[in-house]
């Protein structure tokens, strides 16, 4: 069963900016300015989906200087992974169980 807090971050995560985001902070810890040249967002409509992920404990920041770098936290992704495999695995066991029981 999906929680809350997994609905809530599949709500996050169905933004197609801030999905872009995330596949980007896949790859490498980035700043604003970075992503703003990625993603061809404007820099405060980036920053309110930067800190739309910050608050949904999807990215991390490290200030350096002037800049603020954003990093994914992976172990967030491998828990909505985990919470789709475990509704994966009982549709598996409910199909089984339906087929045994077919007409």
């Amino acid at each position: 069963m999906m929680t809350s807090a997994t609905t809530d971050l599949i709500r996050v995560l169905a933004d197609p900016l801030r999905l872009r985001i995330v596949t980007l902070l896949a790859h490498e810890t980035l700043c604003t300015t970075h992503l703003v040249a990625e993603t061809g967002a404007k820099q405060t409509n980036l920053s309110n989906h930067l800190r739309v992920l910050r608050e949904a404990g999807v990215v991390d920041t490290e200030p350096c200087g002037r800049f603020t770098y954003y990093r994914l936290r992976p172990e967030v992704l491998d828990a909505l992974a985990a919470s789709f495999a475990d509704l994966a695995a009982t549709a598996r066991t409910t199909l089984d169980s339906d087929r045994k029981r077919s007409c």
